[in-house]
């Protein structure tokens, strides 16, 4: 999985995908989303990693079966705040 890291002060966002579908462009009715190199390429991480990074982080943006999955491990997310984008699970967390 690739996760790039974010900080601005106390926040801190998590970007990360699935490997395979890093630069993909998906449709959700008119709407087309990038998964795009320069929002989440940074370093190729394990599971492990990234779900220390999502307990740590207060924002994540994720796409990907694995990807989201580590989300779900950690208990960040719930299976019904998953949406599918042509099939692709996408989640996104934010911590208040």
């Amino acid at each position: 999985m690739y996760r790039k890291i974010y900080e601005n002060g106390s926040n801190v966002l998590i970007a990360a995908c699935d490997r395979e579908l890093l630069g993909i462009k998906i449709k959700q009715g008119k709407a087309v989303v990038e998964i795009s190199k320069e929002f989440y390429e940074g370093e190729i991480v394990s599971e492990a990693e990234l779900i220390k990074n999502l307990e740590n982080a207060t924002t994540a943006n994720l796409f990907g079966a694995r990807t989201v999955n580590c989300a779900l491990k950690c208990g960040l997310i719930t299976a019904d705040s998953v949406l599918f984008i042509e099939d692709i699970p996408h989640a996104q967390i934010f911590k208040v």
